[in-house]
């Protein structure tokens, strides 16, 4: 079982930066794949980023954001630079066991075992 808290959420102009915190409980927390999704408001939840590989990210990133891993802390950030109106949303952190038989990026919803409650993303112009 595992456990997931996001923190780092707020209220920034365009243009700043934010960085998010999924802080893990439970073992293992190493061998997880860490994925962030985010939902704005009416829309579907979507794919951001994830730990696969050397990091994963969705096509609207355009490298403004870099995830990375603390394992000693239990905790993967987001770190989001540029921030853009559109980049509102309530993000959440994911986690999912490793699966042999998976070779993608992680982007999908279905390959996550366990999700946190999200932390609101609003970006003001």
């Amino acid at each position: 079982q595992v456990q997931l808290v996001e923190s780092g959420g707020g209220l920034v102009q365009a243009g700043g930066s934010l960085r998010l915190s999924c802080a893990a409980s439970g073992r293992s927390f190493s061998s997880y794949v860490i994925g962030w999704f985010r939902q704005a408001p009416g829309k579907e939840r979507e794919f951001v980023a994830s730990t696969r590989w050397s990091g994963y990210y969705a096509d609207f990133v355009e490298g403004r954001f870099t995830i990375s891993r603390d394992n000693a802390k239990n905790t993967v950030y987001l770190q989001m630079n540029s921030l853009k109106p559109e980049d509102t949303a309530v993000y959440s952190c994911a986690a999912a066991a490793p699966r042999p038989t998976t070779r993608g990026p992680y982007s999908r919803q279905y390959e996550y075992d366990y999700w946190g409650q999200g932390t609101q993303v609003t970006v003001s112009s």
